[in-house]
């Protein structure tokens, strides 16, 4: 049985791209490049600032310029934070709803620290949640299993059950790798290349408000 429902941040659990998206335009403005239309953005946005930074300059990290450019991008992202991001729709309905059926829902994220605690603090929901893993939490990224299981631990569940809810395939990776349930947040920030289908999660919502009626029909 479910009792615990963790969530990854950018793409499932808020709407973080038009801030990501922001902080990479002004860093192209910055450097005398046309910013970029959302609509191309928002499918990077929950590669983080390495995605960003590719589909913006071309380089990747190995590329000598990419540090420089991965430490001004953060220090603009951190600027905006909360400049536009808000949680999905229906989603502070569905935080709720967990509670009061007794059980208690958690962020494991690859996102620092440093850019997690603020925002979800500016989003009104830091008291509320039972465990939140960034990326520098731990010495492991998702993929790795390892912040899904201290999430799970200081959520007080075992693995199984827990529940992650993700929209990037390294999610469904990291709850399958920790022995969890898996659902892809459809909604979140998907690719039109990318084959959700084939992550081999345990089921796909649309909307937040759908995660509670799957796990009625488990």
């Amino acid at each position: 049985m479910i009792r615990t429902i963790l969530f990854d941040l950018d793409g499932t659990l808020a709407d973080t791209a038009p801030d990501l998206g922001f902080a990479l335009n002004e860093l192209l403005r910055e450097h005398g490049k046309a910013a970029l239309p959302f609509d191309r953005i928002r499918p990077v946005a929950s590669h983080g600032a390495r995605g960003l930074i590719e589909l913006g300059f071309g380089v990747v990290p190995d590329d000598p310029t990419f540090a420089a450019l991965r430490t001004r991008y953060l220090d603009l992202y951190k600027a905006n934070l909360a400049r536009e991001t808000r949680l999905f729709p229906g989603m502070a309905e569905l935080l709720g709803t967990i509670r009061a059926r007794g059980m208690n829902w958690g962020i494991v994220t690859n996102k620092p620290a440093f850019l997690t605690e603020p925002l979800v603090e500016q989003l009104g929901i830091r008291a509320g949640a039972s465990a939140i893993v960034s990326g520098d939490t731990v010495p492991n990224r998702k993929p790795h299993p390892e912040p899904m299981l201290l999430a799970c631990r200081a959520a007080g569940s075992d693995a199984v059950q827990c529940l992650y809810v993700g929209d990037a395939e390294r999610d469904i990776a990291a709850g399958r790798n920790a022995g969890m349930k898996t659902l892809v947040a459809l909604y979140g920030y998907i690719g039109a290349d990318e084959s959700p289908d084939k992550w081999g999660a345990d089921g796909m919502v649309r909307r937040p408000s759908e995660i509670l009626d799957w796990i009625a029909r488990e």
